[in-house]
């Protein structure tokens, strides 16, 4: 039998991401274009440099994956470390600079002429912050279409959110400075911890009192689906305004979406061929080695969008650049995760 959306473990909206983005994406241009109030409005709302709705919006995007997240199981870390190594290796020592280096060459070698140096310099900040940030909760869909073990999964999530709470400013902050733009490191560490610190603190808490009041599977089959729908609506709504600020950028390049496109699809496939890759070589069983693949190759860019609005401004390129990485994200994890089902076989006969 054919295995629906809802069977698979993603929904309606989240299967057709890549359209409602289109849609979002467009009707901020329209509103930015013939109604300019609107933007000009919204951006009297901000402090230190952070936009206050925006902020909301994402803090709604960001909670509920953090909800998601059982830090008990890092106790179990250690039975099983060769997915664990190769998710951190690929996701903090090869994927951030790999995204520096396809970007850099893109922007600044096969498309000169094309993007200003000016705007070349804004897309490679923002394919940084996207590079810097690995999945944190759409992993759990993509190992989930890839029959992946989801209590590894789990421990790889949980993992992964403690480094980034250690390594993602310092990465960036070098990366950034490597690329040649000046960053705020105050403004940077304000936004990690304000939308991961934070946001995860209350999600820890948060689960730890209603599993111990009202138990776990009550937690996990009735009240976690009453947000199923929010992180995916913060998503869109913040899109919309964060494209009615994008309007004239995207009317004078329109061209440069295609392009920012290109070298973040390449850094995808080639992040999960890597990761997948070496679980093969290392001879993981496949349930460990799909999920390997996929947090890696995925970005946390609801943190990506939140830092370039926190660092550049909501109207910035930067922005722009992180935002293609929404667009891009669903169709291409779509298609890893048909490879890793069709190659699951080879795991299996060595």
């Amino acid at each position: 039998m054919k295995e629906t959306a809802k069977d698979a473990g993603i929904g309606f909206f989240e299967k057709n991401l890549t359209l409602w983005v289109l849609l979002c994406m467009a009707a901020g241009v329209l509103i930015g274009r013939f109604a300019p109030a609107v933007p000009d409005f919204l951006s009297r709302f901000e402090y230190a440099h952070v936009s206050v709705p925006i902020a909301i919006l994402i803090w709604l995007m960001i909670y509920p994956m953090m909800l998601k997240v059982d830090f008990e199981s890092v106790r179990d870390v250690g039975r099983n470390p060769k997915g664990l190594f190769v998710t951190w290796t690929v996701n903090w020592l090869v994927k951030p600079f790999t995204m520096y280096g396809i970007a850099a060459f893109f922007f600044f070698v096969a498309f000169r002429g094309i993007v200003p140096e000016s705007l070349a310099r804004d897309y490679l900040a923002g394919a940084i912050l996207l590079g810097a940030a690995p999945c944190t909760a759409m992993v759990f869909v993509w190992s989930h279409l890839t029959r992946g073990n989801p209590a590894y999964t789990v421990v790889q999530v949980a993992t992964n959110d403690l480094i980034i709470l250690l390594a993602f400013a310092p990465v960036v902050g070098a990366l950034l400075g490597v690329g040649g733009v000046a960053i705020p490191w105050g403004t940077l560490f304000l936004s990690v911890a304000l939308f991961v610190v934070l946001p995860l603190a209350a999600g820890v808490l948060t689960r730890r009192a209603l599993v111990r009041r009202h138990g776990l599977e009550w937690f996990r089959d009735s009240f976690l689906p009453r947000f199923s729908g929010i992180t995916i609506a913060g998503l869109l709504v913040t899109l919309v305004i964060i494209f009615s600020f994008q309007g004239s950028v995207i009317l004078q390049n329109p061209l440069h979406i295609a392009l920012i496109a290109i070298p973040l699809t390449v850094q995808t496939f080639l992040i999960f061929l890597i990761a997948y890759g070496a679980a093969w070589l290392l001879k993981l069983p496949h349930d460990v080695a799909a999920p390997a693949g996929m947090i890696g190759a995925s970005n946390f860019f609801e943190l990506a969008v939140a830092v370039a609005v926190s660092l550049f401004g909501s109207d910035s390129p930067v922005v722009l650049a992180t935002v293609v990485g929404v667009l891009v994200e669903v169709p291409v994890m779509l298609t890893l995760v048909r490879i890793a089902n069709g190659t699951a076989r080879s795991f299996r006969v060595r």
